[in-house]
């Protein structure tokens, strides 16, 4: 099952606790095999002029995203710092030699 999937029948099953007991026994009987029917009712939702569709549409968008942990936030700065300051001192060390070489070989 794919992600978009498991959460379209996460939500479904929310909803479904949320429901009226009534509601809750009606629901049980629709089978929940068509969840991506679900998710396509849900993006049909309308928009207004001060939510353009593309608006709501970058929002759910950004609700399905898996951010990382403040852990590993900070692991991965580090390690663009520190590659970024490797390939600067390798640069600066290939620029120093063609410098030189330039100077007192060729000129």
């Amino acid at each position: 099952m794919s992600r978009e999937l498991r959460r379209a029948q996460e939500r479904a099953d929310k909803k479904q606790k949320k429901a009226s007991p009534d509601q809750a026994s009606q629901s049980s009987v629709i089978p929940k095999t068509n969840a991506s029917r679900q998710s396509t009712q849900e993006v049909k939702r309308k928009s207004s002029f001060f939510k353009p569709r593309w608006i709501i549409d970058t929002w759910n968008e950004l609700r399905k995203v898996t951010w990382p942990s403040r852990k590993d936030i900070g692991h991965l700065t580090y390690v663009v710092v520190l590659v970024s300051l490797v390939f600067g001192i390798i640069l600066g060390l290939a620029d120093l030699f063609f410098n030189w070489f330039v100077e007192k070989i060729i000129l």
